[in-house]
């Protein structure tokens, strides 16, 4: 004899709440840009930001950088004050694009 018997199922993922929005453009190269490194000061950035570096200015002509220590750190207290005057701060020192490092 064939089992009726049915089961509740749930979807475990939510209705969409937002709407997908468009990428920021990104730069064809990264010759002649500046670049800022930012960092939660927990995960050896200290040592792996002069590897990128050493790597990045001996492939991309004229790049240059901006780094971490001029921004302060993006976890723990005072981030959201960094992170909400960050963008002014990146326009103000004409800054092309950013590599942030944070600690897994």
């Amino acid at each position: 004899m064939a089992s009726t018997a049915g089961y509740d199922v749930l979807w475990p993922r939510s209705q969409k709440t937002a709407e997908l929005i468009a990428l920021a453009e990104r730069p064809s190269t990264l010759a002649g840009a500046k670049v800022a490194f930012l960092w939660d000061y927990l995960f050896r950035g200290d040592e792996i930001f002069p590897v990128l570096q050493r790597e990045l200015t001996a492939r991309f002509p004229g790049i240059s950088f901006v780094g971490y220590e001029e921004f302060g750190t993006t976890h723990g207290e005072g981030e959201h004050e960094l992170i909400e005057a960050l963008g002014k701060q990146l326009k103000d020192l004409g800054v092309g694009a950013v590599i942030s490092g944070m600690g897994c």
